[in-house]
């Protein structure tokens, strides 16, 4: 496995919550854990991030819901239908209603349709699907 050289760590409440929110509603693979430290390596595709119960050595400050006040996680992915459909059949509401958006780069113009949720500890996540370049 090769790890990207920037891997997200999240500090979740309950690890059995979010591993179940992760692999089991949004699709994410478990490529390692430690059970005893309450910890797991995950992927999506490409997308890799970790969950840690939270355990008093990463906290700088008061953990209370929202955890991920100020950031947004964007994950591509390549079956946004699909994704959304998993979201509807678990009763997950979105943060934000799917939607397209045009982002301009290098004078090239992406298209994605994007979706934004929030994890059981309020972190957002974004996800997108590029439709096309222009």
């Amino acid at each position: 496995m090769r790890f990207n050289k920037l891997v997200p760590e999240l500090s979740v409440s309950d690890i059995n919550v979010s591993k179940h929110f992760y692999t089991d509603i949004l699709g994410f693979k478990i490529e390692y854990e430690r059970v005893e430290d309450k910890f797991a390596f995950l992927s999506l595709g490409e997308a890799q991030m970790m969950i840690n119960q939270i355990n008093g050595h990463w906290e700088t400050g008061k953990m209370e819901y929202p955890f991920g006040r100020g950031i947004n996680f964007q994950i591509e992915i390549d079956n946004f239908d699909e994704l959304v459909s998993r979201f509807n059949d678990n009763g997950i509401k979105p943060f934000k209603d799917p939607f397209v958006s045009r982002y301009k780069c290098d004078g090239v113009t992406y298209v994605e349709k994007e979706i934004l949720i929030l994890d059981p500890d309020g972190y957002l996540l974004r996800f997108s699907e590029t439709l096309e370049e222009q």
